[in-house]
């Protein structure tokens, strides 16, 4: 388990049945990296949990709340082109798909679009940092992130991966 002060802690709210010395959780609520929280928390039904597959249990209330927050960051973020998301939508689909039908293939894709990151990437981020003086605030908040997040997104822009 541990010891001292600090205990692992999980966002899998299953875990916290009252099993194995762990707390049992009464209610959830949804969270972002972002540090948002959602407002409204909901009770856990426990007798509706299954043992071996928790996440059966309906939590759409919560998919619901994270949806609107989504809702929220986007609004604030730099839109992309229209054509831009929506080709990026479709090509979402798509992988999906392929993924399921033809893996090997759904990788190569990823494979293409790893090589195209690693050659715009860091164009972009060196165009957002270098005489743009763009605040980090404003970078983060076009990008839909915290500022930590986005000084680490654009640093490993600076010393990319070989794809």
């Amino acid at each position: 388990m541990g010891s001292g002060g600090h205990f692992p802690t999980s966002t899998d709210w299953w875990i916290y049945d009252g099993t194995c010395g762990a707390p049992r959780a009464e209610r959830m609520r949804a969270a972002c990296a972002c540090g948002w929280r959602a407002q409204v928390s909901y009770p856990i039904d426990w007798s509706q949990v299954r043992r071996r597959e928790p996440y059966t249990y309906d939590t759409s209330p919560l998919a619901q709340d994270w949806k609107i927050h989504i809702e929220d960051v986007e609004a604030r973020t730099v839109p992309l082109p229209a054509e831009l998301a929506d080709l990026l939508q479709r090509l979402d689909q798509h992988l999906d798909r392929l993924a399921e039908d033809a893996p090997l293939a759904a990788l190569k894709a990823v494979r293409a679009l790893e090589t195209i990151i690693a050659t715009t990437g860091p164009a972009a981020a060196f165009m957002t940092v270098s005489g743009a003086e763009i605040p980090w605030s404003r970078i983060a908040e076009g990008l839909g992130t915290t500022e930590s997040e986005a000084r680490s997104r654009l640093r490993r822009y600076e010393y990319p991966r070989r794809p």
